[in-house]
């Protein structure tokens, strides 16, 4: 349950933040030396930001009724000018650069040695209707995971042994698991080891961890028809724990909304699903890890 001590204190975070990131912004700004008119939002950055996070942390389903029935009634004294809900569904696309970056620099996790990493379908629609969409005509491609095919977006993930997300990348239903782990930029932070299922299995993946990427070893199981490999046994217990990430997506699923199918825009997708991903940072109970545990069954074993 979120107080009104915990929602106060998110919003000085998100405020603090954007206060010193509009500053920064306005000073690279290209100006193209036309008069526009600067008439301040009732709802600052900050707010808007603030009220996305709550609506993924309170497990509504309808941001709409959130917003009119929960927000502008029982949250007069908290966010006292309010606007319109079509007005506020406009201002979340003035937010998604704050957004990402508040999440990105603020309230990411940092690698602890041992990174999971996993990826979760987005879907946009029904399979029944892929022909009929056009909502993300030419961006949503048809996919397939464990749970058979599906029409939308990926989220790849990767999290520390404490269940903080440290990393993510959004890509089309069709790329490959492995396809993220070759960009930097995704596992730029990533040290020790990197567990992964069957999925990331592939020699030309593992030698590029290795030997570009600071000696990064991926750690997988392997597949039925494949040679068994020697593993130790910290490397076995942990592969047993992979289930955590798997824990993470369905929070980001069912106590966070960030699959749904009633987005119109493309805008409004993402600004979802970052919002949904900040909501995760805020939990405060999140699926965990014990190294303890881990080395304790080690010396059992042995």
């Amino acid at each position: 349950m979120i107080t009104e001590d915990k929602i106060t204190g998110i919003f000085c975070i998100a405020d603090d933040f954007c206060k010193y990131f509009s500053s920064e912004l306005k000073k690279h700004q290209i100006s193209d030396g036309k008069k526009h008119r600067n008439k301040s939002c009732k709802l600052s950055e900050a707010e808007v930001i603030t009220i996305l996070i709550l609506f993924h942390s309170k497990g509504f389903r309808c941001l709409k009724h959130f917003y009119t029935q929960y927000v502008c009634t029982n949250m007069p004294h908290l966010s006292p000018q309010t606007v319109s809900y079509n007005r506020f569904v406009e201002l979340q696309k003035s937010v998604v650069l704050h957004l990402t970056v508040f999440i990105k620099e603020v309230l990411l996790g940092t690698c602890t040695g041992v990174a999971y990493v996993d990826s979760t379908p987005l879907r946009v629609c029904k399979h029944q209707r892929i022909l009929i969409h056009k909502t993300f005509k030419g961006l949503a491609e048809r996919g397939k995971c464990s749970m058979g095919w599906f029409f939308g977006f990926k989220l790849h993930l990767i999290i520390n042994d404490c269940g903080e997300i440290f990393n993510f990348i959004f890509t089309p239903g069709n790329v490959d698991y492995r396809e993220p782990l070759y960009t930097e930029s995704f596992i730029e932070n990533v040290k020790g080891k990197l567990c992964g299922d069957k999925g990331y299995i592939g020699k030309q993946l593992f030698e590029f961890l290795f030997m570009f990427m600071n000696g990064i070893q991926l750690v997988t199981k392997v597949k039925s028809n494949m040679r068994n490999s020697l593993m130790s046994v910290t490397d076995k217990i942990m592969l047993r724990k992979r289930a955590r990430v798997e824990s993470v997506n369905d929070e980001l699923k069912n106590i966070a909304q960030i699959e749904h199918s009633r987005h119109r825009p493309f805008t409004n997708l993402i600004t979802n699903a970052l919002s949904a991903i900040a909501a995760y940072c805020f939990f405060l109970k999140k699926p965990s890890i014990s190294l303890e545990y881990v080395f304790d069954n080690q010396l059992t074993l042995f």
